[in-house]
């Protein structure tokens, strides 16, 4: 009998793992490769704030408008205890920037409305009835907010002193830096800074005069308004920002808090803005310690009192950019987003001092998060299989909340992501990732595309990256190399190519090559190059010194140095970095070998750029197709029409990926 019995058991027992195996093999079938249509299934989730009960949060999610081509930014309101989430902005045509008023009854956020083409105003939403109205009507628009903590009142960022309308006089240029991508030509007008009474929706203004103000962040006591400004003789040509204190009062003197020669709090950074202590005594704040490294300075956490005197660095210990502070509830930490190697955690500093406690793990990156007065936690945080979604941190370990973008991934069949590192030419430990198509083959080696991230100080993380699904779902293997002059390793890992452009960083990149090729992964023959920005540099900088690429996309790039001079926004990190052409002939020339020496490329290579970047204007693309164009090297120049650095037009987004795909296509198949 018990033999019997026993036989029994294990025939159905293995009945019902054929059955489960037959499920996941139909499950594993029904998934399908990432297709370009997939693109705008997307939805990207952002920018999230969490009520000061812990009971809601706000997001932004970006989504894509097929009926006019383009990107679209609305406001959802998720509810704790049920999980749901709802769109509170549907009628607007595009909403961001949400804020929770302090009493948890309002919330406010930035759109232009019901009519497309309209500059951005305040908007609030009521939680009680639902109610949505338009509290502020400013010409230029409002670019950014803060509340009163009475919520009486918002400071809001609005730009003065120029005309709203497009220019049709000539243009009079006479600062130092001139123009900025995604604006065009600087002019005379300025950010300032203007108290909104919400009850009489009047607006008055606080700061006035050539500088501008931004990011502000009210005191809890109601006292003072911190801001951000750049001054001196000739702001333009330092980016020494400090803080300053004001009295929310309409002719109040600003005052000075910082006297240091660093950036505080630096908008172009992307540090996060200063944040008071709940006892409104202290700020925090990030910090770019090295003025003359310009933008591979590393940036710490400091803390200044609100009556003035010298700053506490508190990571002065922690090797890694900081991001983000902000407060707990009872004044003993700090919590701030690090910059780690392929990820981003968070972190929590004590505020008098001691080591910080690291929070997320490294198999993720956190883009955003934020604490209630409770002490939940809430973060925006990805891995190379989930794209962004928000997240509960509860002991160590990030439970997922939302859903916006299951509809469309739970159907596909992903590549794999893992981590490699290899040593360079020199000897130096360089590291990055690898995706491998699904369904990958051990024995079969496949074509390659190395791709190159823009920067060049910044990094490769742990995170979705649609680019490369898409590329491994056609069949390649993708390497995402962090070269020397990448984040996430320290300061002196960042500045070893400052003055020194494609030079380590060919090697590094080339060194992934032979790492791929040595594992019997990648096929030699079939190898293809790419990158965008700094990325694209590093593409022609690489082609220039090694034949062995079949296929290269360099977008929005720059081979001619001289060229960029005075043409681009970043004449001042050129001069840091380079010193004045005149000055410093030989260098610029040195780092300008891809053009002047175009006679060594001969790998195809399609160029593409926006028509209005001033960041790096195309010109300097039309220049690389033109020298390939003139020696017969097979190349093709996309321009991207009323496009900046940034390619947002969703029909341009998808046919720049086409062409990728296309042009690696022809050549690596």
């Amino acid at each position: 009998m018990p033999p019997r019995l026993h036989c029994g058991m294990r025939t159905v027992f293995g009945f019902v793992i054929s059955v489960l195996l037959a499920s996941l093999a139909s499950a594993d079938q029904v998934r399908r490769p990432v297709m370009l249509a997939d693109l705008d299934a997307a939805r990207p989730v952002s920018d999230l704030r969490i009520s000061s009960d812990g009971n809601r949060v706000a997001y932004t999610v970006q989504s894509v408008n097929t009926t006019n081509d383009s990107q679209q930014w609305s406001v959802w309101v998720l509810d704790w205890d049920s999980g749901s989430s709802k769109d509170i902005s549907t009628g607007l045509v595009g909403a961001w920037s949400a804020r929770w008023s302090p009493d948890g009854r309002y919330l406010a956020f930035l759109s232009g409305g019901r009519e497309r083409g309209k500059a951005s105003q305040v908007w609030l939403y009521a939680l009680a009835s639902g109610e949505l109205q338009q509290v502020s009507k400013i010409d230029s628009g409002v670019s950014d907010f803060d509340w009163s903590p009475d919520a009486r009142h918002l400071v809001l960022v609005v730009e003065s002193g120029g005309s709203p309308e497009k220019p049709t006089a000539p243009i009079v240029i006479d600062r130092f830096r001139f123009k900025r991508d995604g604006v065009g030509y600087l002019g005379v007008a300025r950010s300032h800074l203007q108290l909104l009474d919400l009850a009489a929706r009047t607006v008055r203004p606080l700061t006035s005069g050539p500088y501008d103000e931004v990011l502000p962040a009210w005191s809890p006591d109601g006292s003072q308004i911190a801001f951000v400004s750049r001054r001196g003789p000739d702001a333009d040509r330092h980016d020494n920002w400090d803080i300053y204190l004001i009295e929310p009062v309409p002719g109040a003197k600003a005052e000075r808090l910082t006297h240091t020669k660093y950036a505080e709090s630096n908008p172009e950074s992307w540090g996060g803005r200063p944040v008071w202590s709940p006892d409104s005594q202290r700020l925090a704040y990030t910090i770019d310690r090295d003025p003359s490294l310009s933008y591979y300075a590393q940036s710490q956490l400091a803390m200044v009192s609100s009556s003035g005197g010298p700053a506490s660095i508190l990571t002065a210990k922690l090797d890694r950019n900081m991001l983000s502070p902000q407060w707990s509830a009872d004044g003993k930490r700090i919590y701030a987003l690090v910059e780690d190697e392929m990820s981003v955690y968070l972190t929590a500093v004590p505020a008098d001092g001691g080591a910080p406690t690291r929070l997320t793990d490294s198999n993720q990156t956190v883009r955003f998060f934020d604490v209630s007065n409770a002490g939940r936690i809430v973060v925006i945080s990805g891995t190379p299989e989930q794209p962004y979604e928000i997240g509960s941190l509860d002991s160590g370990q990030v439970r997922r909340i939302t859903k916006q973008n299951d509809a469309w991934i739970d159907k596909l069949s992903l590549g794999s992501t893992e981590a490699i590192e290899f040593p360079s030419a020199d000897g130096m430990s360089i590291r990055g990732l690898m995706l491998k198509p699904p369904r990958y083959e051990k024995d079969r080696r496949y074509p390659a595309i190395l791709r190159i991230h823009g920067g060049p100080v910044g990094q490769f993380r742990k995170e979705f990256n649609f680019e490369w699904q898409l590329m491994a779902a056609n069949g390649y293997v993708v390497l995402g190399v962090n070269p020397r002059g990448s984040s996430g390793r320290g300061e002196d890992f960042q500045r070893l190519i400052f003055g020194k452009l494609g030079q380590g960083d060919v090697s590094d990149v080339l060194a992934a090559i032979d790492f791929a090729v040595g594992k019997g992964i990648i096929d030699k023959d079939r190898l293809g190059i790419g990158g965008w920005s700094y990325g694209a540099m590093l593409t022609n900088y690489t082609i220039a010194s090694d034949p062995r690429f079949k296929a290269a996309t360099s977008g929005a790039g720059v081979s001619n140095m001289l060229a960029l001079y005075g043409t681009d926004e970043w004449v001042r990190h050129w001069e840091l970095e380079l010193g004045r052409p005149w000055e410093n002939t030989q260098k610029w020339l040195q780092l300008s070998y891809p053009f002047l020496h175009a006679d060594r490329i001969s790998t195809p290579t399609l160029f593409l750029g926006g028509e209005l970047d001033v960041n790096v204007p195309v010109a300097n693309s039309e220049q690389m197709y033109q020298a390939l164009k003139s020696l017969g090297v097979d190349t093709r120049l996309i321009i991207y029409p009323g496009e900046y650095h940034n390619i947002n037009r969703p029909s341009f987004r998808r046919d720049r990926l086409e062409r990728y795909l296309a042009w690696y296509d022809k050549y690596l198949r």
